[in-house]
């Protein structure tokens, strides 16, 4: 889908000392594309770039927000105090500035939370400009639309012509003329200034993510390493005990009768390679007795299964336990993770199902698995 196919349109900033980049940004979309002037705005920045966005754009005077809606004719565009995010310190101080280690992993932290956050609403259209900020803001913002960026998001960057780059006075080109001191202390006039959009493609990582963080919560080293994971070979871990699998380093707990269903596939898969048939009314023998490892042989919840397959495992019971066992594979891994780890039907002969994945990329865990 495109971005001027949602109603809610969100820019997202970084800026440091130069407001400008939200004015400019604005612009250069309503030249280009007017189709995709966002509803909102939201800026990341630090203390001080805070109140020069307060002081710069959203004053009465000079009040640049409110001349370039007036100078372009935008309507509906929402931006004020509760759109400006300030970065903070571990101790929740807001910082003046992004100087040490500390700050940068904390900059990255947030960055990537406000854009997942964004990115959340399935009925939103998010567009990040890099223009403004530190170097690192930039690459932040940038890396965390790769990370949960969808196919309606937009990233860019504004191109301002000489003299006006850089130019504390310059907002954007007006309709009118407008004399202003470059930095180099010449006169020019903003009327003659261009300002255009360069859209920046980016591949998105955001199927392959684990749930969890789609969700929220993580740290951007944490995501970053899980989507470095999601790209890496497939290795899986059955943890009976522990009632879980591993799954590309992520840990999935399951019910007891689902993973014991899963086990199933995964000890056919690497003995033989060989499909399971969905109408083997012989599987609940080696089902049962993976249940029985995993809950115990005085279970009660052994004895009721027990007593359902006392006939055999039926097509109904084995579709049931297959639709929840990917069901928590997406659930926890994300759709194209979980991909690799799901339970699928075997495309030579219908009725078939089994593990796509390498006999060499699955383990039990030897020292908790009493089947061993």
């Amino acid at each position: 889908m495109e971005p001027e196919e949602f109603s809610r349109r969100v820019l997202l900033a970084v800026t440091g000392l130069s407001p400008q980049v939200v004015t400019e940004t604005l612009y250069g979309l309503a030249r280009q594309r007017r189709d995709r002037v966002p509803t909102e705005v939201h800026v990341i920045t630090t203390e001080e770039g805070a109140e020069r966005a307060r002081l710069a754009l959203l004053s009465r005077e000079p009040g640049w927000f409110r001349r370039l809606c007036e100078d372009l004719e935008l309507t509906g565009l929402r931006f004020g105090n509760d759109s400006i995010h300030v970065l903070r310190d571990a101790s929740g101080t807001p910082l003046a500035d992004i100087r040490t280690p500390e700050d940068n992993e904390r900059a990255a932290d947030f960055i990537t939370e406000k854009v997942r956050e964004f990115t959340a609403d399935p009925e939103s259209a998010l567009h990040v400009s890099i223009a403004g900020g530190r170097k690192t803001m930039g690459y932040y913002a940038g890396y965390a639309l790769s990370l949960f960026g969808r196919p309606q998001d937009r990233l860019s960057h504004v191109l301002v012509s000489e003299p006006f780059e850089s130019s504390w006075d310059f907002f954007y080109p007006t309709p009118y003329s407008r004399v202003i001191t470059t930095r180099n202390d010449k006169l020019a006039d903003t009327a003659d200034a261009s300002v255009t959009l360069a859209e920046i493609p980016f591949v998105s990582l955001r199927d392959g993510l684990p749930t969890r963080l789609v969700e929220g919560g993580a740290q951007l080293s944490e995501t970053v390493a899980a989507a470095r994971r999601a790209l890496e070979p497939p290795e899986l871990v059955i943890d009976l005990a522990g009632r879980c699998l591993e799954a590309s380093g992520e840990r999935l707990p399951m019910a007891p009768a689902d993973l014991a269903f899963y086990a199933l596939f995964a000890r056919k898969r690497q003995v033989s390679g060989h499909a399971l048939r969905r109408s083997d009314p012989e599987l609940s023998g080696p089902f049962l007795a993976e249940y029985q490892r995993i809950v115990g042989p005085m279970s009660g919840d052994l004895e009721r299964a027990e007593e359902a397959l006392q006939n055999g495992m039926d097509a109904d019971y084995f579709d049931q336990r297959k639709a929840r066992t990917n069901a928590t594979l997406r659930q926890h891994l994300g759709p194209q993770l979980a991909r690799l780890y799901a339970i699928h039907a075997d495309g030579k002969r219908d009725g078939r199902f089994s593990l796509r994945l390498e006999p060499e990329a699955i383990r039990f865990d030897a020292v908790q698995d009493p089947g061993k």
